[in-house]
């Protein structure tokens, strides 16, 4: 059988972990439409019938603007070169331009074979995909490119059989009932993160954490859940809260439903929002919140 690591990389917002989820199967990443929703390298596991493809979503490429964008960009970099093959997710709605091209070569330096998904292509004009593939060839980017939609599923099984051919023979490397690498805590920060990034869109920068400081199982079954939102100005929290605490109210039960899914159990959520000024580019703080400023991800 064929099994290997699959890194997953490219821009934010290039629809990487939606990727990796629907060919997965479940919900291993966040995903909203802002950049900088993936903070962390996460496993998710594909199971077929004759492979294994470990696959690893990686932050998206962000212009390093503080301390944690600087952090993940060391992740992607640090995990594109210990795998047996890179999938640069590129998203094809937005064209290709000369920093599309010159990221891809500077991944392909790491001597990893490559593969490119081109995705979107369910909200762009079909004509548009053979002139962005000769753009990359002009700029000699030679990979094979694989127009595909996360969506509507178009072209996801040709991309797992180029997948599956580049890697090498062997045995499973991860349990088959192993889904993600990612323990049920940091999923539940995850979900409220990505519930709060979903409400807020534009309202409140992307400049916030979820610390879990209760996650108890009960006898009866009922998830006892405690959470701090952090953000960094006191008029984010004002918004985060709302008026009379109803902007919390809601998001925190948007939250518990996926929660509630996830654990397969009740949860009973509190949620508190905090202020710490400019977490972002503060290392101890960072380290407090889970992100290793060394090694470049978050525990």
């Amino acid at each position: 059988m064929k099994s290997g690591f699959v890194a997953v990389i490219g821009k934010a917002n290039a629809g990487k972990s939606t990727l990796v989820n629907v060919l997965v199967g479940e919900k291993v990443a966040i995903v909203s439409p802002k950049p900088q929703t993936t903070r962390d390298a996460i496993m998710g596991v594909y199971n077929g019938a004759d492979s294994q493809i470990v696959f690893v979503d990686t932050p998206g490429i962000y212009r390093a603007k503080n301390t944690l964008s600087s952090v993940m960009e060391k992740t992607a970099e640090t995990t594109a070169r210990d795998v047996d093959l890179i999938l640069y997710v590129h998203d094809g709605h937005g064209g290709v331009s000369d920093s599309d091209t010159e990221l891809i070569e500077r991944y392909r330096r790491n001597g990893v074979p490559m593969i490119i998904a081109y995705t979107k292509i369910d909200i762009m004009p079909k004509e548009n995909i053979p002139a962005d593939a000769e753009k990359f060839y002009k700029a000699g980017i030679d990979l094979d490119i694989y127009p595909v939609s996360a969506r509507k599923g178009t072209n996801l099984k040709k991309l797992v059989a180029a997948i599956e051919e580049l890697l090498p023979e062997g045995d499973k490397v991860i349990a088959e009932d192993i889904v993600s690498d990612k323990s049920e805590k940091f999923m539940i920060a995850e979900i409220m993160r990505e519930k709060v990034l979903l409400k807020f869109d534009e309202e409140v920068p992307h400049g916030i954490a979820v610390i879990v400081n209760e996650f108890e199982k009960q006898e009866n079954g009922v998830y006892l859940i405690s959470l701090d939102i952090v953000c960094e100005k006191a008029n984010h929290k004002a918004i985060l809260i709302g008026k009379g605490g109803r902007a919390i109210k809601e998001v925190s039960s948007f939250a518990r439903q996926d929660m509630e899914k996830f654990l397969g159990a009740k949860v009973f959520l509190t949620t508190y929002v905090k202020v710490k000024e400019n977490w972002r580019d503060r290392p101890s703080l960072m380290h407090d919140f889970g992100y290793d400023v060394k090694k470049g991800k978050r525990d």
